[in-house]
């Protein structure tokens, strides 16, 4: 893999040094995760929505039981089977013995109260489950759907891999503790964006202050709510081995963050830290143009061709957010298999660049060829394939 490795400020009028310079891979000095903030959350990964940019990112893939936040899976499923035809808000489910024993009042646990055989719409079911955070309307739900909580777990998992969640495995629709139940908080925040895209007027659920169902009254249990810092979704999730974890989401004059934090040691710890990350995400950044649409970027080696080099380009505008207090820390590498083998035809995707804010990888973006190369004479290819072995070209 070559990289062409450069510095680009955030400001306008700066200039990318030595992009056109193919070599060993830049060395970028290690700095911490964000300079100006930081969170005790062992576990923490926040994206600005619009743009895809990492804003703050501290061991996100590291597999982790999910407790509650499995319920944001079991509600892409419901969402998906409503909007597909599969099911309508309007259907009645009944109360099992065992959604009754293992999510309702006798379990302990959060719960909607069903009582054993009475009947619930599954419009009423999807506001206990987001709103009170239901262990008895997930099973209800999973059963009326699948016929039983095992098959509804099949479903979770195969629209899981369908959407992108390539490492979380699901193993119930509650969260309840299971053996072998895990996600990341990079694929959790995946999977609140896709609901928040797809679905969004059953997102507007989330941000429902109360539930009040067979006249029991219960508020929405996201602690955020109630902050007034533009928190609209999504879940929170405790379990003795990873201590308290958190999904949140929130927009403010027009931008809008999804932050997972895992790991905390109390409640009021995680309501602190998601206010501190979320006011951090949508006030300590300015968006900064990086390059323009087509704008060649650098140029890349060449194996076999009738030019040793071709021009590099991005396919669209680049634009990232920037934190103030790192306006000139933004690193633009450009990476690539290379040397790059002939023929190659303008626009072929060849490489990648790569926007890192200190430590952390930003955003990611395809780089296309930016001109034709043909496939060399005989005699050329023959010198290309000397200096191969006489250079160590690396394909």
């Amino acid at each position: 893999m070559r990289s062409i490795g450069g510095w680009r400020g955030a400001g306008v009028g700066c200039t990318l040094l030595a992009l056109a310079v193919a070599g060993s891979a830049f060395a970028a000095k290690p700095e911490p995760e964000a300079a100006g903030f930081d969170t005790v959350a062992p576990q923490a990964f926040m994206v600005d929505a619009a743009t895809g940019t990492v804003l703050f990112s501290r061991d996100p893939d590291k597999l982790i039981p999910p407790a509650s936040l499995v319920k944001l899976m079991t509600m892409e499923v419901v969402f998906h089977a409503v909007k597909t035809g599969q099911a309508r808000l309007e259907d009645v489910y009944t109360v099992s013995e065992h959604a009754w024993r293992t999510g309702g009042a006798p379990s302990g646990t959060s719960t909607m109260f069903a009582a054993l055989k009475s009947q619930l719409t599954l419009h009423e079911l999807i506001q206990g489950v987001i709103v009170q955070s239901a262990n008895d309307g997930c099973i209800i739900i999973a059963e009326g759907l699948a016929g039983s909580e095992a098959a509804f777990v099949e479903l979770m998992n195969k629209r899981a891999a369908e959407i992108g969640l390539t490492r979380s495995v699901f193993k119930n629709s509650t969260g309840l503790p299971a053996e072998g139940q895990v996600v990341t908080l990079r694929e959790l925040t995946q999977l609140g964006e896709h609901i928040w895209r797809t679905y969004p007027d059953f997102y507007k659920i989330y941000s429902q202050p109360d539930f009040t169902w067979n006249k029991i009254f219960q508020r929405n249990r996201n602690p955020l709510l109630r902050l007034e810092i533009g928190a609209d979704g999504m879940g929170t999730g405790y379990t003795e081995a990873s201590g308290y974890a958190i999904l949140a989401s929130a927009e403010q004059n027009g931008q809008r963050v999804f932050a997972a934090l895992g790991g905390m040691t109390s409640e009021a710890e995680r309501a602190a830290e998601a206010r501190r990350i979320i006011d951090y995400g949508l006030n300590g950044f300015d968006q900064s143009p990086l390059f323009a649409a087509g704008e060649e970027i650098g140029s890349a080696q060449v194996f076999g061709g009738t030019v040793a080099e071709v021009p590099l380009k991005t396919p669209a505008s680049i634009s990232v957010f920037v934190p103030h207090t790192q306006r000139d820390a933004v690193q633009v590498r450009v990476l690539y298999d290379g040397p790059l083998q002939a023929p190659i035809a303008s626009g072929d995707v060849v490489g990648s660049l790569e926007v890192h804010i200190g430590t952390t990888l930003a955003k990611s973006f395809p780089v296309l060829a930016a001109a034709d190369v043909r496939k060399g004479t005989l005699q050329s290819r023959a010198s290309d394939a000397l200096k191969e072995l006489a250079f160590g070209w690396l394909r």
